[in-house]
């Protein structure tokens, strides 16, 4: 068998090289994670029609389909077309499959139409995402947490975005429990304490976790209709220099959030260095050399930010 194929095209295509000769494995993105089960059935039939049968769960909750002979890919992104659709996923042209492979599947925790402790729709809000930055060939991870119990393991991301919530709080409703005291210092960032017989909130301390209200019994405790975040940057792991996201905004609102990974893409492409292997570099590698004042000049840039919002002044990976 002899196939001619443009290894570039292939992988821009959102298809693997893979270990097997004239095979490729072709990869699904799903936004948010979440997705309607009747697309799980396409998968199943893709896989057994041109696959070798079986599906890779990926870590970054999307689908692999290996076996894929590479001249049925048309074929492939034919029949995946209605996932693809139904994901909502921008396209090139209708039937030509992914468009680009460089922004990974944006992750994100259940989030909170399932999660008690989550104090925002995660998959809705990577959605919104998805359709902000894909598609897009920079190498860019993006993912989300309800809240700062960081499920999806933010932290280990370009972009980690975890919720946080201002609590309420009603002394009339307080019973004086401590409750919520004794959770909070065990459980969170040790916010509360209890002083003459109400309990003081302090600001600087809160992670804006909202465990506060879970573990109230009289509802003195409340979550704030306002959706807030906190965007944490930079995080990898890889060979070179593995690391934690670091705090870059708290108490920001989605719409900055959704200018700055706009603007990091403009930043990319001003930064890069056009002499990277296979012309790809991790956006991280892009800040460590231009340095963190230089990101952030970049990705503020005509950024309204909310009155709450809180930036680093500086950070130190």
């Amino acid at each position: 068998m002899s196939v001619d194929i443009n290894t570039k095209i292939l992988k821009k295509n959102a298809f693997r090289v893979t270990k097997e000769r004239y095979k490729t494995a072709a990869r699904i993105r799903v936004p948010g994670g979440h997705l309607d089960a009747k697309y799980l059935e396409v998968i199943r039939q893709t896989a057994e029609l041109y696959g070798n049968g079986t599906v890779h769960l990926t870590t970054r909750q999307g689908f692999e389909i290996p076996g894929i002979a590479m001249d049925k890919i048309p074929e492939v992104n034919a029949m995946l077309q209605p996932v693809i659709e139904g994901l909502n996923i921008s396209q090139i042209s209708p039937g030509s499959g992914y468009p680009a492979a460089g922004t990974r599947n944006v992750s994100a925790c259940i989030g909170s139409k399932v999660c008690p402790f989550a104090n925002y729709d995660t998959s809705a809000f990577a959605q919104r995402i998805e359709q902000a930055v894909f598609p897009n060939d920079y190498h860019v991870k993006i993912a989300l947490t309800g809240c700062p119990n960081d499920c999806i393991k933010s932290r280990m991301h370009d972009f980690g975005i975890i919720g946080m919530n201002e609590p309420q709080y009603d002394a009339y409703r307080c019973v004086g429990c401590q409750a919520c005291v004794t959770n909070c210092k065990k459980r969170a960032g040790g916010a509360l304490k209890f002083e003459n017989f109400k309990v003081v909130h302090d600001d600087e301390k809160c992670i804006g976790c909202g465990e506060c209200v879970l573990k109230c019994p009289t509802g003195a405790w409340s979550r704030s209709s306002i959706k807030l975040y906190q965007l944490v940057i930079m995080g990898r792991t890889g060979k070179k220099n593995p690391r934690i996201a670091q705090p870059f905004i708290r108490w920001v609102d989605e719409a900055s959030i959704l200018k700055i990974l706009k603007n990091t893409y403009h930043y990319i492409d001003e930064f890069i260095d056009k002499d990277a292997p296979g012309g790809k570099e991790h956006v991280g590698y892009i800040v460590d050399r231009t340095g963190y004042p230089v990101f952030k000049e970049w990705v503020l840039r005509e950024v309204a930010l909310n009155p709450e919002a809180q930036v680093a002044e500086h950070i130190n990976w």
